[in-house]
């Protein structure tokens, strides 16, 4: 294990200064929320999703399109990483979206005081230079892969697949949304993942955590009905 490596603690706990600073450590959570809505990540209306269901929020992460949310989007990674109790050390980012995380999260990481090493892929094998088809550090020890969201699962199951053959063990995986809602059967997409690959699976902010954003702001009573009708017809149990 690397000297810099991210140790699991109890329940997930964040360090002792952080936690006194911050006496409700979940709190990032329903700010993370607020941030993905003022950025346009986060909307609210009528949307289909890919397994044809007609949802009243839609969460486009591909909208943390500039320096200034890139670096917040990051921070706000590190700071789930440390929540999540999942030990590691190294940060895997499957290409492409999970290049930009995995790196933003490594530089909010080191802001904290842990400086993490991270390495992603290259979707075609290089056939010069050093060759290969992992760019940045090596890939030991246990691994956290970062992604936006989990949807069917290949990406991280592609993931899994990378890291096993290089000798690594996939520690976990963290994402930025999770839905909470079923997938192929009665489990959510994340539960499916957990399940099939033997990995725990943490997001910064679930729907449970937009809902009681959401309950915070009269003003936004519909969304918060419309949502909990969503949820009682296609969710799962945390």
């Amino acid at each position: 294990m690397g000297e810099n490596a991210i140790i699991a603690t109890p329940e997930g706990q964040m360090n002792a200064a952080a936690t006194a600073a911050n006496p409700d450590p979940d709190a990032f959570r329903r700010e993370f929320v607020e941030f993905a809505g003022s950025a346009g990540v986060l909307r609210f209306g009528e949307f289909k999703t890919k397994a044809g269901r007609l949802s009243p929020y839609f969460f486009n992460a591909g909208l943390f399109d500039d320096g200034a949310k890139v670096g917040e989007l990051g921070r706000f990674y590190a700071r789930a990483a440390l929540a999540s109790g999942i030990g590691f050390d190294v940060i895997f980012g499957p290409a492409y979206k999970g290049i930009t995380l995995a790196a933003t999260t490594a530089i909010a990481l080191a802001g904290l005081g842990h400086n993490v090493p991270f390495c992603f892929n290259r979707k075609e094998a290089k056939d010069h230079g050093e060759g290969g088809i992992l760019v940045g550090a090596p890939l030991k020890g246990r691994v956290l892969i970062i992604d936006d969201v989990i949807s069917a699962g290949t990406s991280v199951r592609e993931s899994i697949e990378i890291i096993r053959a290089a000798g690594a063990v996939p520690a976990g995986v963290l994402i930025a949304l999770d839905r909470q809602e079923r997938g192929q059967g009665e489990l959510s997409a994340t539960q499916e993942v957990s399940r099939e690959f033997g990995v725990p699976v943490s997001a910064i902010a679930t729907l449970a955590d937009i809902l009681a954003t959401l309950r915070a702001r009269p003003a936004d009573r519909a969304h918060v009905e419309r949502i909990e009708n969503y949820r009682q017809r296609y969710g799962v149990a945390a």
